[in-house]
């Protein structure tokens, strides 16, 4: 395992995916232009898109006035807002770079992904299953849940873990049973596009959920 010093950003889908670039400045821009600290060179890209600031201990995200938008975790945003390890910023709708805070631990990328079960890199936040990547990607809830899940080794799990990991105390008071339930639900059809014959994420009665893998 190692430790981050100063946060990241990982790309998500491009090529090559896991491409990584530390922010180590107070001002880190994204664009299209080659002056640029992260060079995004795809025609929705603007030339100077967005910028990533840092203010004390947080990273805000804003948009610098792009044609295309900028979004985080599929919405998009206006002004600067707060950044969080795991976020999805996407850029122009176009390229998806995962945020990666300065406290994560991260796991070196992953050499095993044809194992008999499920495998996750947490940098790139890509899946494996059954040695087949997870395509489209999970959504950003559904990978926290199960990321979740994977750092429990075979412990549950219970509903106010996965509240706190997926909605976080301030949205934790609007949220139902059957919120989580269906949040489950679709994690559980995404993997058994790749696996039909095996269940990952058990339900634990009266306590939570637990993963099961194959070992």
């Amino acid at each position: 395992m190692i430790r981050g010093e100063s946060p990241m950003l990982v790309m998500k889908d491009e090529m090559p995916a896991g491409q990584k670039w530390t922010i180590e400045k107070d001002v880190l821009v994204i664009g299209r232009d080659d002056d640029c600290d992260v060079t995004l060179p795809h025609r929705p890209v603007s030339r100077l898109h967005a910028e990533i600031r840092r203010k004390g201990n947080q990273y805000l995200l804003r948009d610098l006035g792009s044609k295309n938008g900028t979004y985080l975790n599929g919405q998009e945003i206006d002004g600067s807002i707060p950044l969080q390890d795991g976020d999805e910023i996407q850029i122009a709708l176009r390229v998806k770079l995962l945020f990666v805070g300065a406290d994560a631990t991260l796991p070196l990328v992953l050499d095993d992904t044809k194992g008999p079960g499920l495998r996750l890199d947490k940098v790139s936040r890509r899946v494996w299953v059954r040695g087949q990547e997870l395509t489209p990607p999970l959504s950003v809830a559904q990978y926290r849940v199960l990321e979740l899940l994977c750092d429990a080794q075979g412990s549950v799990c219970s509903r106010d873990e996965i509240v706190g990991v997926v909605w976080g105390e301030e949205g934790a008071a609007g949220v139902t049973e059957q919120a989580i339930d269906a949040l489950i639900r679709r994690l559980r059809d995404r993997l058994v596009e790749l696996d039909p014959e095996h269940q990952y994420v058990v339900t634990v009665r009266g306590h939570g959920f637990r993963l099961e893998n194959r070992v």
